[in-house]
């Protein structure tokens, strides 16, 4: 008898307090509507006993496959040694915290994208929301013994609204809010495509930000003031104020100035890791206009606020 579980992960985008949400600021996190999906199909079988798994990219096809024997999950066969070992090295984290696949059966795990695995919307974290979610493991507790990270993204996997998200003593703390800006139809997230290293973001803001709570409730009040922001003009001028404390603050340039400088009609905000995936674009030009801008300047991926965002 075969036996079918399904999981599924929310993407996510961090509007504020990049960086600094790894020392307590509140960050305004945005969950997508676009994810990941977990099919878990479990088979009793009296004498081998494999982990077969299976993942999909957004265009349908399979990117990853992999057998690994459940007991110490051993690699058995991959199309992709790296990702191979990063999937082993979280089985083997949910393993030795007394959790997972019964020996005697054979399980198939198929994961499937919403959206293209470079976009960085949260291929990762999904994994590790739904796989604690199938073992039973604590997702901040498997986050921690794997990729590291605020958890912010793990928050998002499993929330319909956007909301607020802080550490407290390194233990995650969020809320849901109701942010659904009246001026969202002006709101855009572009696709940069320049993928940022995340870990090296985060060892240039440690090696340069050396006393992070002078910075943390500046943070705070320009997070609470863009929640609260009642008009298009009130929303730029917060967003622009974070942009330049970010920028002045890690001595980092702004994409608006590297990729965008003659930008006009509104501002461009980085999002994340900076320079990285997506921007965040505010116009107050017509779709048309603006996505042409973008296309002209080689980005063709312009995502409209309501099309990504739950």
């Amino acid at each position: 008898m075969i036996q079918k579980q399904l999981y599924f992960g929310r993407g996510k985008l961090l509007l504020t307090s990049e960086y600094f949400v790894l020392d307590g600021a509140v960050a305004l996190a945005l969950p997508t509507k676009l994810g990941q999906q977990m099919t878990v199909e479990t088979e009793e079988h009296g004498e081998a006993s494999l982990l077969q798994w299976t993942s999909i990219n957004a265009d349908g096809k399979v990117w990853f496959e992999a057998q690994l024997s459940p007991k110490k999950y051993h690699v058995v066969s991959t199309n992709d040694k790296p990702t191979a070992i990063s999937l082993q090295t979280i089985l083997r984290s949910v393993k030795a915290n007394g959790h997972f696949i019964p020996e005697n059966k054979i399980t198939k795990v198929t994961t499937e994208l919403d959206f293209p695995i470079n976009w960085g919307l949260g291929s990762s974290s999904t994994l590790i929301y739904m796989i604690a979610k199938w073992s039973g493991m604590d997702a901040f507790d498997l986050l921690s013994e794997t990729f590291g990270g605020s958890g912010y993204d793990l928050a998002c996997a499993g929330e319909e609204q956007p909301l607020l998200y802080h550490l407290d003593n390194k233990k995650a703390n969020w809320e849901t809010i109701d942010f659904s800006p009246t001026f969202k139809d002006s709101i855009y997230f572009v696709y940069l495509g320049k993928k940022q290293n995340s870990r090296k973001g985060i060892k240039h803001y440690k090696e340069t930000i050396k006393t992070p709570q002078k910075y943390i409730s500046l943070f705070n009040q320009i997070t609470e003031a863009i929640c609260a922001a009642t008009s298009l003009d009130d929303f730029e001028k917060q967003l622009t104020e974070h942009e330049h404390l970010v920028s002045k603050s890690l001595k980092m340039e702004r994409a608006q100035s590297l990729y965008f400088n003659d930008y006009e009609g509104g501002i461009i905000k980085s999002l994340g890791a900076w320079g990285g995936d997506f921007v965040l674009v505010t116009s107050s030009h017509s779709p048309e206009e603006t996505k042409q801008y973008f296309k002209s300047k080689g980005f063709d991926v312009v995502l409209p606020y309501k099309k990504l965002i739950v």
